[in-house]
């Protein structure tokens, strides 16, 4: 097993493993380690089904709770990510984010693999949330460090949300539901619950509010903050290949989409690593 560094702010490429086969112990710690460093790894080439993909997810912990997608027909645990070549609706999850960070226990990853993938475009970019805390100017440090953030997915999921009611001409099966107007708190920063190594969790869209702060202060701060997470130093560009395996670190990194590929199908397979109970 070989892991190559990207050379950007964060992700890796792990080649010389096969995860069509079970991982022995040595190999799942190796790869845990080799995931806490870079935050994302990329497999590339594996010819994997969604047995294997299953199989991989659960060496790393349970499986998380996804709330807003239906299941592909026949599983629990697995969602399409999928866009038609036709499609004419907003591309899915183009702005930043850490994967249901609204829930009480966010999960500590996600797993996609990718099985149709357009020969343009598509890139999915990752943003390091340590190098944007290790990197935020005192002062700037000053206004957030002791923060606890309002989470909440009523601006995507609920009815009246970005993928609610009036969302239509979309492949991908999202259920949009009243819950998503549920809200949770976790501080804005936070040390990893692995490698102890603060970070900046999750951002503007999740994040609605900061405990005790009126919305008009809160929301230029959080603004503020999401143009500091999303700059371009402390981002990863990831370009996908048929049958390539994608694993980040929800704690570690925001994740967006991009487009590019009209005219073109997209489908992944994804899965959700539950949270570290230590």
């Amino acid at each position: 097993m070989k892991v190559t560094p990207s050379g950007q702010a964060c992700g890796a490429e792990v080649t010389g493993i096969d995860l069509t086969q079970p991982l022995s112990a040595e190999d799942i710690d190796s790869l845990r380690i080799a995931w806490l460093k870079h935050h994302v790894l990329s497999f590339p080439g594996q010819a994997m089904n969604d047995d294997d993909l299953e199989r991989f997810t659960r060496c790393f912990g349970d499986f998380g709770h996804d709330p807003f997608f239906a299941p592909i027909e026949g599983r629990q645990h697995i969602a399409a990510i999928q866009r038609e070549a036709d499609e004419k609706s907003p591309l899915f999850a183009e702005s930043w984010h850490s994967d249901w960070s609204f829930q009480a226990l966010p999960p500590a990853g996600t797993c996609l693999l990718g099985l149709t993938i357009p020969p343009v475009g598509g890139d999915t970019l990752f943003a390091n949330q340590h190098a944007a805390l290790d990197a935020m100017p005192p002062e700037m440090l000053a206004q957030y460090e002791d923060l606890i953030a309002i989470h909440s997915a009523q601006m995507a999921y609920a009815p009246d949300g970005a993928y609610g009611d009036k969302d239509e001409g979309r492949s991908m099966a999202i259920r949009p539901d009243e819950s998503a107007r549920e809200t949770q708190t976790h501080p804005l920063v936070r040390d990893h619950p692995e490698t102890g190594r603060p970070g900046l969790f999750s951002c503007l869209g999740y994040i609605i509010g900061f405990e005790g702060m009126a919305q008009e202060q809160a929301l230029p701060l959080l603004q503020k903050l999401y143009a500091w997470q999303s700059r371009e130093e402390f981002i990863y560009r990831h370009k996908w290949q048929p049958g390539m395996l994608v694993m980040w670190d929800n704690r570690s990194v925001l994740h967006c989409a991009t487009g590019g590929y009209d005219g073109h199908d997209r489908l992944l397979h994804r899965t959700t690593i539950a949270a570290y109970q230590g």
